[in-house]
C-alpha cells in the first residue's frame, strides 16, 4: 500500500521510498526519517537529523562536525561482563519479524572472547565524563533534539516527522534535560543516559578505556547464551505473567509511559546483562548494512557507511506496532542522531 506525506512546500517530487518500493513525500524539516538501500529505517523506532538546515545560524555551524575527542582516561576496565568466546547463531527468522531490516537469514558466527558492561551508561556515569573533559554532546552544540510528544512541554519545535508524529523536536532537550527545558535528570541518576548520538557514545567509550560493542558482540552477550530464542530469557515475554523488560503498555501512542527505567530493572540474562530487551536503544560500532555472509568470525561491519546499527529496543516499542525488543530485532539511526530514547553500553578486550 502506497503511502504518502504531503511536502510543505507543495511540490510533487518524492523523497524517499518505504520498504515495499512505494514512493513517499517528506516534509522539509530540520530533520527526516533515515534511509538506506530505498527503505526507511528508524521511522517509528527514531528519527534522523537528516541534512536539511537547522534552525538556527549558530547550529547550522555546529551541524555535521563531529565533537572533538575526549581525554581518555586510560583505567583499566572494572565490573564488567565476560562473554566467552566461540560460535553462535545470529540473527532471527521470527514470523513477526522484520526481514527488510536484516534479521536474518540465521548465520553462523565465530567471535573472540570479549568484556561487556552488565547495563547502559548512567547520567550519573555520564556526568562524572563530562565533569572530568568539559565535553559538550551534539544535541547541546545542535540545540535541540527528539522527545517523545507526550513527555514534550516547552520548546517544541512547529514540525513533526513524517510517519511517526509522536516524535518532535524539542529545543533545549539534552542528556540534562530529557523533556526539554524545565526538566531534570535529578532523579534519575541511575537511568540510561540519553539524547546521545553515536558520535557521543563513542567518545565516551574512548574516555573510559573501552569501545562500542560490534553489533555481533551486542547479539552474543544479549543471547546470554541462549540460541534461537525471542527474548534474553526465552520464548515468552512475560512468563508466569512477570514483565521482564521495559516496553509500551497499553494502546500506542495513546497509553500513558512511564519512559525510561534504573538499568538494573529486571533479571539479568545468563551473562549477566540487563535490560537488553526495551528500555533504551543502544548504539553499536557497526555501520548499517542488511546482507550477510552464511557464517563470519569476528565480523565487525562494513567499512563504511551513513547509518550505525541500533539494538534492543526500548520503552515505546509495543507488540500492536513495533516489536523490535526481540534479541534478532535490529534498526539504525545516523551517527549524528540522537533521542529520548536511545542510549549505549561499552564493550572491552580481555
Amino acid at each position: 500500500m502506497e503511502r504518502r506525506y504531503r511536502s510543505a512546500t507543495g511540490t510533487a517530487k518524492p523523497d524517499m521510498t518505504d520498504v515495499g518500493g512505494n514512493e513517499v513525500m517528506a516534509e522539509r524539516l530540520p530533520f527526516q526519517v533515515v534511509t538506506t538501500r530505498g527503505g526507511i529505517v528508524g521511522a517509528c523506532c527514531g528519527p534522523s537529523r537528516g541534512t536539511a538546515a537547522p534552525p538556527s545560524p549558530v547550529q547550522d555551524r555546529e551541524r555535521g562536525r563531529p565533537p572533538e575527542p575526549a581525554p581518555v582516561r586510560r583505567e583499566p576496565p572494572r565490573g564488567m561482563a565476560r562473554v566467552p568466546g566461540g560460535t553462535f547463531l545470529m540473527g532471527g527468522d521470527d514470523p513477526d519479524g522484520w526481514p527488510d531490516d536484516g534479521e536474518g537469514p540465521v548465520r553462523e558466527v565465530r567471535l573472540a572472547a570479549f568484556l561487556i558492561d552488565p547495563a547502559c551508561v548512567t547520567n550519573a556515569q555520564f556526568a562524572t565524563f563530562v565533569k572530568e573533559t568539559g565535553y559538550v554532546t551534539e544535541a547541546e552544540r545542535i540545540g535541540w533534539s527528539f522527545v517523545f510528544r507526550q513527555f514534550a512541554r516547552h520548546g517544541v519545535m512547529d514540525a513533526t516527522v513524517p510517519g511517526a508524529p509522536w516524535w518532535v523536536g524539542v529545543e533545549g532537550a539534552a542528556w540534562r534535560s530529557p523533556e526539554g527545558p524545565g526538566s531534570s535528570v535529578g532523579d534519575r541518576q541511575n537511568h540510561p543516559v540519553v539524547h546521545v548520538s553515536w558520535h557521543d557514545a563513542h567518545a565516551y567509550a574512548s574516555w573510559a578505556g573501552k569501545r562500542l560493542p560490534t553489533e555481533a558482540q551486542w547479539e552474543m552477550a544479549a543471547r546470554g547464551g541462549l540460541e534461537r530464542r525471542r527474548y534474553p530469557w526465552g520464548d515468552e515475554l512475560a512468563p508466569k505473567g512477570r514483565p521482564r523488560c521495559n516496553i509500551w503498555q497499553g494502546p500506542f501512542p495513546a497509553a500513558p509511559s512511564r519512559g525510561t527505567m534504573p538499568v538494573k530493572s529486571f533479571q539479568p540474562n545468563g551473562y549477566g546483562l540487563y535490560n537488553v530487551s526495551g528500555n533504551v536503544w543502544e548504539w553499536t560500532a557497526d555501520w548499517w548494512a542488511t546482507t550477510w555472509e552464511p557464517s563470519a568470525t569476528d565480523p565487525a561491519g562494513p567499512a563504511e557507511g551513513t547509518a550505525r546499527v541500533l539494538r534492543g529496543g526500548s520503552y515505546l516499542c509495543h507488540d500492536s506496532y513495533c516489536n523490535r525488543y526481540r534479541v534478532a530485532a535490529r534498526t539504525a539511526n545516523t551517527p549524528d542522531s540522537s533521542t529520548g530514547h536511545t542510549g549505549f553500553r561499552c564493550a572491552a578486550i580481555p
